[in-house]
Formats: structure tokens, sequence, C-alpha cells
């Protein structure tokens, strides 16, 4: 495996910083080199909100992305301040209700109604970005799906286990029908 770069944008309150976390220990589990780092605004609620993923079977000798392979923007501020960091060729997941316009025409864009998924259909909003990260696992295969269930288990609180677990796997479904086209 080459070095995979991911950054995971999106404003306080949507999980993104859990997403991140919640992938780094999914590939730490398969025995891979992982560096996650996060940044977030001063608004707890809100503000702007990002994690960073640097996957290797190699020593990871810079932390920090350099060019990310995959971007997932859960809103357009995270879209707009991320977009020129992915690579041409690159991978754009967007939550299709928050994020509207996309500058770029040498990415992959991927849409994904992640927060209307989690409202309507699980009822929990906060979990759309278990829906993404499951999308993101279905697409880029970099992760297996049972190592992301065994880090939701560790990571998120012991009451919203399940309801992670469902939006997972409805992110997993989601995505194959999306590569079945």
């Amino acid at each position: 495996m080459k070095r995979i770069e991911v950054i995971i944008g999106g404003f306080g309150g949507q999980g993104t910083l859990l997403a991140g976390a919640i992938l780094s220990r999914a590939a730490v589990f398969e025995g891979k080199k992982v560096v996650q780092t996060q940044s977030y605004g001063a608004e707890a609620r809100g503000g702007a909100a990002r994690s960073e993923v640097v996957i290797s079977d190699e020593d990871i000798d810079y932390p920090m992305v350099i060019e990310a392979d995959t971007l997932i923007a859960m809103s357009q501020l995270a879209l707009n301040r991320y977009i020129g960091r992915v690579k041409s060729d690159g991978v754009v997941m967007i939550d299709e209700d928050l994020v509207k316009e996309i500058a770029r025409k040498d990415v992959k864009v991927v849409k994904i109604p992640a927060t209307k998924m989690a409202s309507e259909e699980l009822e929990l909003p906060v979990v759309a970005n278990m829906i993404m990260v499951g999308a993101l696992t279905a697409l880029t295969g970099m992760v297996k799906p049972e190592s992301l269930t065994k880090s939701i288990k560790i990571s998120v609180p012991k009451g919203t286990i399940q309801m992670n677990l469902k939006a997972l796997r409805r992110g997993l479904k989601l995505a194959e029908s999306i590569k079945g086209r």
C-alpha cells in the first residue's frame, strides 16, 4: 500500500474529528502505520473542524496530508477550504445537502446524502459522519468494514454504538449501489 491521505472537513458537531479517529484506529487494527491530526475552530459547535489521516504500510516520515487522495466535505466551508489540497484525479465526497458548489473539474465527485439519510432514515443527524466513513470504505477499500466496526465499538459512547454501526452499514450499502452504476 502506498501512502493514502484523507481530509475529513466540516463544522463542529458533525463528528469530523471522531470520524478521523475511527478511520485511524481501523487502519491500526489492520497493522498499518497511521497518523491522525485534527483541528477545530474556537467555537465548540458550528466552527470549522478538520481531521487529517495518513495511512501507509511503511513508516510515515511526514505526519501531515501533503496532497489528499480523498476529501470528505460535510459543509460548503470545508469544501472551499480544502478542495485545493486534493490531488488531481482525487476523490471528493460531499454531503450533497450541505455542499452545492464544486469549483474543480479534475476530481471525482461522489455525492452522498449523509445528513438527510441520518435525519430521515436513522432519525439521528449526528451519525451522518459514519454514513460518510462507510461510503469511503466501500468506495476505496482503504480499510475493512470489520475493522471500522471494531473501532466504532471502542470509540463511541456505549449507548450510541448500535446507531453508529447502523449508519456505517447504511453508508457501505449506499456506496456499493453507487459503484454499481
